[in-house]
């Protein structure tokens, strides 16, 4: 069954990355570990608190791949010798990805206790206003270019 996209309407020029952007999105967010909260510190600042218990700031990654913050988890050296009764405190390596609008940029990262906040600014929109000259086509037919189709032998 082919797929309707929701940017197909001829006013809706050039939003090909947008679609494919909320297509990234829509994937990432079926995961849940781990757990996160993003706050709005200000009008300009957010912050992403990511729960990582279990981990040290050593087994922790933050890149930014193509708009995206990538955030990895992989623990360094797990012993093999302890015996769990009960194993509630997931451990397992993750990768959560937030995209992030053009502008975006990281200005902290810092673990506590468990949790990774990393604060991002988002820029301020500018108004961008911009006038477009018409020009005026006077062209008479001895001015026009004669496009020729030419043979070519096959």
């Amino acid at each position: 069954m082919p797929r309707i996209s929701l940017f197909n309407s001829p006013f809706l020029l050039g939003f090909d990355a947008v679609e494919r952007t909320l297509d990234r999105v829509a994937k990432t967010a079926q995961d849940g570990y781990p757990p996160y909260n993003i706050e709005q510190r200000d009008a300009d600042t957010l912050r992403i608190t990511v729960a990582v218990a279990g981990f040290r700031p050593d087994e922790l990654d933050v890149t930014i791949e193509n708009n995206e913050m990538v955030l990895r988890g992989k623990h360094k050296d797990e012993n093999e010798d302890r015996v769990f009764l009960h194993r509630g405190i997931a451990t397992r390596k993750f990768q959560r990805r937030f995209v992030l609008a053009d502008g975006i940029e990281i200005l902290d990262a810092a673990y506590d206790n468990g949790l990774l906040h990393i604060d991002l600014a988002r820029p301020q929109a500018e108004s961008r206003v911009r006038k477009v000259a018409i020009r005026e086509n006077r062209a008479t037919p001895s001015q026009t270019v004669n496009v020729k189709a030419e043979k070519t032998d096959a």
